[in-house]
């Protein structure tokens, strides 16, 4: 039934647990999996707390520190897909609307399902972070699968 299925990650625990569950469904059902991570891009960095430093970077040394961030979210997924022998490839994009990102990425790689975590995040903080998992449930035309 699914044949490629996009795994994006934040590299935060709810992530890292969908990429488990997800890597496990895809061993299941003989299914690929294509790791995906959105740093945000160099104006929307201040939208994200976790990405704003003390002392703010060049937009050269911020696309630098994005690319690190890429390559040690995603290491996490290879590594999950190999143990499992699941196969594996990876995708990232810099974007200042990560959930379009996603739904960009899965359409680019022609996946029929997106696993993803949810943070449950609520109140103020969901109000200014907004919901990427509910996002992409409400524009994506692919299926999504939302872990907790």
């Amino acid at each position: 039934m699914y044949k490629r299925i996009l795994l994006p990650t934040d590299g935060s625990p709810t992530s890292r647990k969908a990429v488990k569950e997800g890597v496990a469904f895809a061993k299941s059902i003989g299914a690929k999996v294509i790791g995906f991570f959105s740093p945000p891009d160099y104006r929307a960095a201040a939208m994200y707390s976790e990405y704003v430093p003390l002392v703010y970077p060049t937009e050269k040394e911020f696309e630098a520190e994005a690319k690190q961030a890429a390559e040690k979210h995603l290491r996490m997924v290879k590594a999950t897909a190999q143990a499992a022998g699941v196969a594996y490839e990876e995708i990232y994009a810099v974007s200042i609307t990560p959930w379009q990102a996603i739904i960009d990425a899965a359409k680019k790689k022609k996946c029929d399902l997106i696993i993803m975590g949810s943070h449950g995040r609520s109140g103020l903080r969901g109000v200014i972070l907004g919901s990427q998992t509910n996002k992409v449930l409400t524009h994506s035309k692919i299926p999504v699968l939302v872990t907790r």
